[in-house]
């Protein structure tokens, strides 16, 4: 399926920057500096790459952006991304890994070191057992980054090989059967050579009825100094995640947001499965060519096969005879799905950046581009209703076990899979005026191509992307800023055939202005955001609720028009002491379609002022630990808020806050950490589905102990 030609083109670019003589200097003795930053650092993080792939202070960012450490990580005992959105402003769970950001649902825009590859895409929940920090960039990024939603983006930067000796085991055990362990090691094999290596391990029942979840990741990675100007850096990354009972669906609700069942309930059988494994491998070169011109290349392999088998409820049944099937018939039918897919990707990011100054001017000029390839396999079987032999489903009376997948009548629905390139070339220019002044402007030229291999349809599209931002710093812990950017997000091949005629669909883009102010308190401490921004984003692509299914002539999908989400946050991050440090946020945000498409009911499901789907108003996020050195032990608290949302069938989802807390003590090398998630057992829906999937339940009380061994 992989083209070896791609690989050879990109392993040339990688190496195009290590010339013969630096080879050379490859075991000359390497002066080795460590940066340490200031004397506690534990949420607080004043430096990122992430808003403009150069060296810049967040206080000088014209853009909000949150940077969640590692020591964030641990203390919320985060084992993945949905546990962290607490801490994340206008970041709300929808779906699976998929986020609502600022209004706008998005699952697809996920980078790794600051490139595409993300191996959980399909459904997963990527884990962070090899991550050593979440940044998220809010607002559209695709001036450098490429196509995608215009709510932000999310870039995990997984842990590296370090000089640094550290040796740290790890065991974990909680409630629902949770057990598992992990071990991480760093450290030099040589003057010009460190390594990292780590193995992780855990197994937990679900509080959903047979659901369970197992999580295998190994990883790997060696640095090579060959020079002073010159870094490799290689890792691997072996993931397999296995979920029984998936992919797991919601709860059925009733149109004010109250569950009609148990949250436990789900309509899949006990010997349903999602099973996913994965193989990573990337390098990353860095080169000094002078003071003034670097380079920042990354080649990133992706390869992963996904598995799934499972019941998909479907319409109600008719049990009462009244003419009316809903949900008071009390079963429902199901579909069975057998699903395969594959990817594999490979990515290259190149970027040079050139710095220069007259007199109180300086220029960080970025200059690069990327390369996204992925062919997909897609294999799809299906079997519908008790006309296949797939047993209806008693939602009270839960008759599990009375249907067999091995007697099923499947069809098979043909599905293959596409071939896609994505190709960006960007240019920007980070001017700094009399250390006051801060302007960004940048312009990328994209270019998608897709192929559907099933049926050998074809589809391309282009676009050019701005960004222009200005920081104004009047004294140097105070910034204010203003921002313009632009988001565009091509239609897949797939989505272009469901209309039924060619081109049909338009790219979705996307405006966004923001104004924001940052401000550093305390000699630096603690650093607040505050951000006001309005995005419109047209042409957004939706599900036609005229739709009756396949060969009815009506389209499946529709541009609906524009949406508009507006609104403002504020985060609060800070190290107040060594004791005592925190991360606080509140966001409002009001997303509704401004410009809908009328219809026998599209006007009622898309008219103006529909609120769009699993998109809150209010949301709040609280985490802050207080250290007791006196004992050697700290306790932490939290609460996560979110206001009522709708479901995509326009249901209620109600409102929740919960709470949650961890007590955490050391003995030698031994650290003793305790973490109590929904502290209140409270009963919640997270998010919204359709009417006949009802809404994601939110997990019930967990508590999770994790003892640590540093040797």
């Amino acid at each position: 399926m992989f083209k070896p030609s791609y690989l050879a083109l990109c392993i040339t670019a990688l190496l195009s920057t290590i010339s013969n003589n630096v080879v050379a200097q490859q075991s000359e003795s390497i002066e080795k500096i460590e940066v340490t930053g200031r004397a506690q650092e534990f949420y607080l993080e004043t430096d990122s790459t992430i808003g403009t792939k150069t060296n810049l202070e967040l206080i000088a960012l014209p853009q909000s952006a949150q940077v969640l450490t590692e020591q964030l990580i641990i203390d919320q005992a985060a084992r993945d991304i949905t546990d962290l959105y607490r801490s994340i402003a206008g970041v709300s769970e929808y779906s699976y890994s998929g986020v609502t950001f600022r209004g706008f649902r998005d699952d697809e825009n996920v980078f790794y070191d600051g490139v595409r590859g993300d191996p959980y895409s399909g459904f997963g929940v990527p884990q962070l057992f090899n991550v050593a920090r979440v940044e998220v960039l809010k607002g559209p990024a695709s001036a450098l980054y490429g196509g995608g939603e215009p709510g932000g983006m999310i870039n995990y930067v997984t842990k590296k090989p370090s000089y640094n000796e550290k040796r740290e085991l790890k065991l974990t055990l909680g409630n629902y059967n949770t057990h598992g362990a992990s071990i991480d090691m760093t450290g030099g094999l040589s003057d010009t050579v460190a390594y990292r290596l780590g193995g992780f391990y855990e197994k937990q029942d679900s509080f959903r009825n047979n659901a369970d979840a197992k999580n295998i990741e190994l990883a790997g990675g060696l640095l090579f100094d060959l020079s002073d100007d010159t870094a490799l850096t290689t890792s691997i990354d072996y993931i397999k995640q296995d979920l029984g009972g998936n992919r797991l669906r919601g709860v059925p609700v009733d149109d004010a947001g109250n569950f009609i069942v148990s949250p436990s309930y789900n309509a899949n059988e006990s010997f349903d499965y999602q099973d996913m494994e994965a193989i990573v491998l990337q390098a990353n070169v860095t080169h000094n060519f002078s003071d003034n011109l670097t380079s920042n290349t990354t080649l990133r392999y992706l390869n992963n096969e996904r598995d799934q088998a499972y019941h998909e409820s479907q319409s109600w049944v008719d049990v009462n005879g009244d003419g009316e099937a809903n949900i008071e018939d009390e079963t429902i039918k199901r579909e069975y799905r057998d699903q395969y897919r594959a990817n594999e990707e490979v990515s290259l990011t190149t970027d040079f950046v050139y710095s220069l100054g007259f007199g109180q001017v300086e220029h960080q000029i970025l200059f690069g581009g990327d390369f996204h390839t992925t062919d997909t396999e897609y294999d799809y079987l299906r079997a519908r209703y008790e006309a296949d032999g797939v047993a209806n489903l008693n939602i009270f009376d839960l008759n599990y076990g009375e249907t067999d997948p091995s007697t099923y009548n499947l069809t098979d629905l043909n599905r293959d899979g596409i071939n896609s390139d994505r190709f960006g070339l960007y240019i920007q220019d980070v001017v700094s005026i009399a250390q006051q002044w801060t302007l960004i402007a940048g312009l990328r030229y994209d270019n998608f191509k897709e192929l559907n291999k099933e049926t050998g349809f074809s589809y391309s599209d282009n676009d050019i992307t701005p960004r222009v931002a200005l920081s104004y710093q009047p004294y140097s812990d105070t910034s204010f800023y203003v921002n313009y950017s632009e988001s565009f997000n091509p239609t897949s091949s797939e989505d272009q055939e469901d209309v039924g005629t060619e081109g049909n669909l338009a790219p979705e883009t996307g405006k966004q202005t923001e104004l924001g102010m940052k401000q550093q308190w305390l000699d630096g401490k603690i650093m607040s955001t505050f951000a006001v921004y309005k995005i419109n984003k047209q042409n957004v692509v939706m599900s036609n609720p005229d739709d009756t299914g396949e060969g009815d002539g009506i389209a499946a999908l529709l541009n609906i028009g524009e949406v508009q989400s507006q609104g403002f946050e504020s985060t609060l991050v800070g190290d107040l002491t060594q004791y005592w440090t925190l991360t606080a946020n509140y966001a409002y945000n009001d997303t509704k379609v401004v410009e809908g498409v009328m219809g026998d009911t599209i006007s009622d499901t898309f008219g103006d002022g529909t609120r769009f789907a699993n998109a809150p108003k209010h949301q709040a996020g609280l985490w802050s630990r207080f250290a007791f050195n006196t004992i050697d032990s700290s306790i932490a608290f939290g609460v996560n808020y979110v206001s009522e949302q709708v479901s995509s069938d326009g249901q209620i989802v109600k409102p929740f806050t919960v709470f949650d807390m961890s007590w955490t003590t050391q003995w030698d090398d031994i650290l003793l950490r305790v973490n109590v998630n929904n502290l209140f057992d409270k009963e919640y829906a997270v998010s919204g589905f359709s009417e006949r999937n009802g809404h994601f339940p939110g997990s019930p009380r967990e508590i999770v102990g994790q003892l640590s061994y540093q040797f």
